[in-house]
């Protein structure tokens, strides 16, 4: 593992690079530091609830349009903003060094100062809020306390006096806000109720969106420990992180199945089960590997999983 500083580069060259974990491995991903640090692979986690919550709200006639895509540009840009955030304090907090084998980070390797970083962490949550601004109008003061929650959370996870993201908490915190909350929120901007299927739903989203967190910590566990941060993948160990990966995963769909028994959701919402296929090699390759490149698929095979879930689930509700 190496990284190429930006004093060995022209300086016309430090904001447009090739990452260097990927030119080490023989890809050639040309990426801006701005793309790099937002972390693409991660975004589907705020793009899904959306989407469940949006096909609920069609499902009982009161989706609109200008709702969809607010709420969209907004978690977008929440998800965006903790992904600075976290970049900006694990290099901080020494996280973040040229032992760790996961993708290159913008402030840790120079590509971004902290001053640059925070500005963008500030517009980053600007623009989460300008967003915000509209569905407040739209559905009232409960989307005004849970947009000021959610920043202070987002913020707080690896940031703040007690960063919780550094004391094993932080697969609760997404859990909560990129499952529950992402997804009765977004049902509830349309209509201002908060439905039973919409409480399961958003279990499944949150089930899927901690399991990306999961592999990100399994893989990150060994520089993790140096650093001092305890996520569970450090507190309990590699192998039971694996296990607690597969049975996010796994659970995701078994609630499904419950909500779908209960009649909570519709029987057409086990289209999710044509989604399994994507299960396998995630879950065999966090089993088997302990290398970065592969576990960095496991991230993104995972992240797509929770994409094509989601769009399987809508699929479903709005079929009924």
């Amino acid at each position: 593992m190496y990284y190429t500083r930006p004093a060995q580069l022209p300086h016309s060259c430090i904001h447009l690079f090739a990452d260097p974990l990927s030119t080490q491995y023989g890809a050639k991903l040309p990426v801006n530091a701005w793309l790099l640090a937002s972390r693409p692979a991660t975004l589907p986690a705020a793009a899904a609830p959306v989407i469940v919550g949006s096909a609920l709200a069609a499902a009982s006639g009161v989706f609109r349009w200008d709702a969809f895509i607010v709420i969209l540009f907004s978690a977008l840009a929440i998800q965006v903003g903790v992904n600075f955030a976290n970049d900006l304090a694990d290099a901080a907090k020494g996280a973040d060094t040229e032992t760790r084998i996961g993708p290159t980070r913008a402030v840790a390797t120079g590509l971004l100062s902290a001053g640059q970083m925070k500005r963008g962490i500030m517009v980053a949550f600007g623009l989460a809020a300008v967003g915000g601004l509209y569905l407040i109008w739209l559905a009232g003061w409960v989307i005004l306390a849970i947009g000021i929650v959610s920043i202070i959370a987002a913020l707080g996870y690896t940031n703040g006096p007690v960063p919780y993201g550094y004391y094993g908490l932080g697969e609760l915190f997404v859990f909560i806000f990129f499952g529950l909350v992402a997804t009765v929120g977004t049902r509830y901007v349309y209509d201002q109720t908060a439905p039973a299927d919409a409480w399961m739903s958003g279990i499944a989203m949150g089930l899927l969106a901690s399991a990306i967190l999961v592999a990100n910590n399994v893989r990150d566990s060994d520089t993790d420990r140096i650093a001092g941060k305890r996520t569970l993948a450090v507190i309990f160990g590699r192998n039971p992180a694996r296990w607690l990966y597969a049975a996010m995963v796994l659970g995701s769909f078994a609630i499904v199945l419950i909500a779908v028994m209960l009649g909570t959701l519709p029987p057409w919402s086990l289209l999710t089960l044509l989604a399994l296929p994507l299960v396998v090699s995630p879950v065999r390759t966090i089993f088997t590997e302990t290398a970065g490149p592969p576990l960095i698929g496991v991230l993104k095979g995972t992240a797509r999983l929770q994409l094509v879930f989601a769009a399987l689930l809508a699929v479903g509700i709005l079929i009924t």
